[in-house]
């Protein structure tokens, strides 16, 4: 109930670029050779192990490392969260289903571990990390996102949205690769 509170307050903030999630799925598929080869801070590429197939799944994702530990959240669209509010990220049944990942990011390649945020203080911890933090390329992700034009408000309050909705995860992250 609260997500598809939170979802109907948002909808009319956002634009309907993405409908759905094979519509993610594409705009992933079309960053993620630039973000293999540089990832900007602030994004990374997340590989998964597909828990049906067993095949390596790549997406590009919203990253924030922290010491040994990095954070992104699973993010819900307003107009899908509002429809079907318990819908989660085939990254994050993966991730359920193995928790061994690789994670790309501005300074190299890390195995880790991933897993949901149960505790409250981390919980709250990744929320100031990935939501109070905006980079340069935030402006464009919330352009693609939200109508009008760009601010650092509205950045935070699209990474405030998102994370109020989606599976916040953290990743212990192992020695560099």
């Amino acid at each position: 109930m609260e997500i598809q509170q939170a979802a109907a307050a948002e909808i009319g903030k956002h634009r309907r670029l993405l409908r759905t999630g094979r519509d993610g799925r594409i705009l992933s598929a079309l960053m993620l050779p630039f973000l293999r080869v540089a990832p900007p801070a602030g994004f990374g590429v997340l590989t998964t192990t597909g828990r049906k197939t067993g095949k390596r799944r790549s997406k590009c994702v919203r990253v924030i490392r922290s010491g040994d530990r990095a954070y992104l959240a699973a993010l819900r669209l307003p107009h899908i969260a509002v429809q079907h509010p318990d819908w989660v990220n085939a990254w994050v049944h993966n991730i359920r289903a193995n928790p061994l990942v690789r994670l790309r990011i501005r300074g190299g390649t890390y195995d880790g571990v991933a897993r949901e945020i149960d505790d409250a203080a981390e919980r709250e911890h990744a929320r100031r990390l990935l939501c109070d933090n905006v980079f340069p390329t935030d402006y464009c992700e919330c352009a693609l996102h939200v109508r009008g034009l760009p601010s650092r408000t509205k950045v935070q309050d699209l990474h405030r949205y998102w994370f109020k909705t989606g599976n916040p995860v953290a990743i212990d992250l192992k020695e560099r690769r």
